[in-house]
């Protein structure tokens, strides 16, 4: 049975209350309607139209860890520090990934799941329960910050000292080197300071943006991707240990 969204039903009785208490009978109308929009939808679980998409966001996480394995600061780092640092970044760097690669997709809501699928499956419902799951909200958001990216039409160069920005974060708990990679994290922020202006005709506020579009990829979290993305083809098996066994596969 679908779940009925009750929001307009609260507005209207405490509409009905208002009035009674006012004395204003002739307002206590039944066919009251809100003035504000209900939100409930975009609160809804939501799933990808289309498996080919699960397929697409693969193949960017695989040319993503690949991406980071090949940088040869990175390879100079203690595998400690090269899982920590993966960890950490993974998931913007997956939405930078997306970008560049120009993957588009749509969503459907997720059909309401039975009382007897949720008996039958109790024990993978409470592994499961504390994971976010994409709602429309948060896929708008994500989409929101594709098409800041998008906006800012970055080559294929920039994308790479974009990616290396991002990379080397100093502030990541347990770092063995954290004096090393906060200086690789100066150059790289230099290097794609210089790109920009290079390749932007001297346009220093392009670099404003750049920055404020990576800010907006951290309200993006790690959790809704993988469930979005990869939950459909990888089950019950846990994400960060197959972006854990990709970087040490080289």
């Amino acid at each position: 049975m679908e779940c009925e969204c009750r929001c307009s039903e609260r507005s209207r009785a405490h509409a009905i209350l208002f009035n009674i208490l006012t004395g204003d009978a002739e307002a206590t109308d039944l066919s009251y309607s809100p003035s504000s929009r209900c939100h409930c939808d975009t609160r809804r679980t939501v799933r990808l139209k289309s498996r080919d998409t699960c397929l697409a966001a693969s193949s960017v996480l695989v040319k993503t860890v690949r991406f980071v394995a090949s940088v040869p600061a990175f390879q100079q780092l203690p595998a400690e520090d090269q899982c920590a640092l993966l960890h950490h970044c993974w998931a913007p760097l997956f939405i930078l990934g997306l970008a560049q690669e120009r993957v588009s997709f749509e969503v459907e809501h997720e059909p309401v799941t039975s009382m007897l699928k949720k008996i039958l499956l109790n024990r993978e419902h409470e592994r499961g329960e504390n994971r976010e799951q994409p709602t429309l909200s948060g896929v708008q958001n994500l989409k929101s910050c594709l098409r800041k990216l998008w906006s800012l039409d970055l080559s294929p160069k920039e994308y790479a000292y974009l990616k290396g920005t991002m990379i080397f974060n100093p502030d990541v708990p347990g770092l063995q080197e954290a004096p090393f990679v906060d200086s690789l994290q100066c150059e790289a922020q230099r290097a794609l300071r210089e790109v920009l202006f290079l390749l932007h005709s001297g346009d220093g506020g392009t670099f404003g943006r750049v920055l404020l579009a990576m800010s907006s990829l951290q309200s993006v979290t790690p959790d809704l991707i993988t469930e979005l993305f990869f939950r459909p083809i990888i089950g019950s098996a846990h994400l960060i240990h197959l972006i854990t066994d990709m970087l040490f596969a080289r």
